[in-house]
């Protein structure tokens, strides 16, 4: 089969990909030159009754959570059509900061879900492709041919500005397919007016690729745009391979930076500096430890210093050869540092621990065994649900079937069951609760527009429907 591209966009419940939820998905599938294949995907998730939305989240998409249990699917309803209709073998998913928001909403989906969370991503020549750090760098080092948008004297990479500038029509900005329509044409303008740079980033969405320019056998130093990076250069600097990171991956030195004031820090001295609160980082004199981890599979816009050599590109991004080669020899004149930056990231994480199994997604892979086990999970109905009882090798599925179960087959649950599912959503819609309570009676207070009145009030009506009875 071709490759095809399928763009996506979600719009959620909140933030937190572990804690919130989707409830629209909206996507076009395309041929490789962006024509579309198909009609668009645009279709609601059931919210259930485990989910107090961020009142602000709606505010945005107008999305009430009756309207997604009227006309949406169960979560167990849509894993399924994404698995078996769009991330289909040979399907590059495409997104607008989709590898750090609405991939992790993707695969959180999977695994409560009992589908292999990663596999949608890689397996049978699927992969994904993050437009945001393409256009960051396409803004950045080959800007010309396209308008892009300044706010209040700073340049600003959101879709609805960029398709605005460029008189690209975005009906409805937050709206998912809107979205969608939109990414595809900033998209097709890239392709249009920067074509080697967009092939190039293209091709390198292969982890492989990115390994052999950014590794640790063959130092060299590399462009690399990432917003972790100042917006004041467009997100773009020169990095150098400096320790290895976690699974695998590779920690980096921004070369922007003079690396003396950190050459001679101490092991506890750097990491007091990495691990820095909010309130130390804004203190007067701090200064941040400019290293940061590249994941391989993260789709990290990278490129060879030779795109610097041409379009003026040293000057674009504010840095000069000179620099980055004093800068790179002072790291490598004091091994020493690579090696201390090495343990900060030992025994590291991204997340907080979770006692709750639907947090515990990377806490660990599924052995082959209960994979066999998922595939009769998801594939069982109701009925047959009720009786089957299987037995988990992985501490974490026992009570991750109960969800399962709980949110979209509770005919299935016999009444001990109900009792824990029971316990375990009040005890998650109390949680959720006094945040929720203080974000609604402040928007209420401020909120004049009829549209997000309703939508405000719907919130009510929900959460009175959910939170449970206080028994006492």
């Amino acid at each position: 089969m071709s490759q095809t591209f399928f763009f996506y966009d979600l719009e959620t419940s909140g933030l937190s990909a572990r804690d919130d939820r989707i409830m629209q998905f909206a996507g076009r599938r395309t041929d490789m030159d962006l024509k579309p294949i198909g009609e668009p995907v645009n279709v609601l998730v059931k919210l259930n009754d485990d989910t107090l939305p961020a009142p602000e989240a709606l505010m945005v998409t107008g999305i009430t959570p009756q309207q997604t249990v009227s006309d949406g699917y169960t979560e167990a309803e849509f894993a399924k059509i994404l698995d078996e209709e769009i991330f289909t073998p040979d399907t590059i998913a495409v997104g607008f900061n989709n590898v750090h928001f609405d991939d992790e909403f993707i695969r959180y989906l999977f695994w409560r879900n009992f589908y292999d969370p990663y596999a949608w991503t890689w397996r049978d020549d699927r992969s994904r492709w993050d437009l945001l750090d393409v256009v960051r760098m396409t803004r950045a080092l080959r800007p010309e041919g396209i308008e892009w948008p300044v706010v209040d004297g700073k340049p600003i990479n959101r879709l609805e500005l960029i398709t605005k500038v460029n008189g690209i029509d975005h009906y409805k900005a937050h709206d998912a397919l809107s979205d969608v329509e939109a990414l595809i044409a900033v998209t097709g303008l890239i392709k249009e007016k920067q074509p080697k740079l967009y092939d190039f980033l293209l091709g390198m969405r292969d982890k492989k690729a990115v390994q052999k320019l950014v590794n640790l056998e063959n130092k060299q130093p590399f462009v690399y745009v990432s917003g972790r990076y100042s917006s004041a250069n467009n997100h773009a600097t020169v990095a150098f391979p400096l320790t290895a990171g976690r699974n695998g991956n590779v920690v980096v030195y921004d070369l922007r930076q003079d690396p003396t004031p950190f050459l001679n820090l101490s092991p506890k001295e750097l990491r007091d500096k990495f691990f820095a609160t909010y309130e130390q980082r804004k203190a007067e004199g701090f200064v941040p430890l400019p290293v940061k981890e590249l994941a391989y599979n993260k789709v990290p816009s990278v490129a060879p210093l030779g795109v610097l050599e041409q379009a003026d590109g040293w000057a674009k991004i504010g840095l000069d050869n000179a620099t980055i080669t004093k800068h790179r020899d002072l790291l490598l004149s004091v091994p020493a540092f690579a090696e201390n930056v090495r343990s900060i990231y030992e025994g590291a994480r991204d997340f907080k621990p979770s006692s709750d199994p639907e947090g515990q997604l990377y806490d660990g892979f599924v052995g082959d065994r209960d994979v066999l086990r998922m595939e009769k999970i998801r594939s069982a109905g109701a009925n047959e649900l009720a009786d089957f009882h299987p037995t988990l090798d992985d501490e974490r599925l026992p009570e991750l079937l109960l969800h399962y179960k709980g949110r979209n087959f509770p005919q299935s649950l016999a009444e001990d069951e109900m009792k824990a599912w029971e316990a375990w959503r009040g005890a998650r819609i109390n949680a959720q609760l006094p945040s929720f309570l203080r974000s609604l009676q402040r928007l209420a207070a401020t909120i004049t527009d009829d549209n997000k009145q309703f939508v405000l009030q719907e919130l009510q009506l929900w959460a009175e429907s959910v939170v449970p009875l206080d028994e006492g």
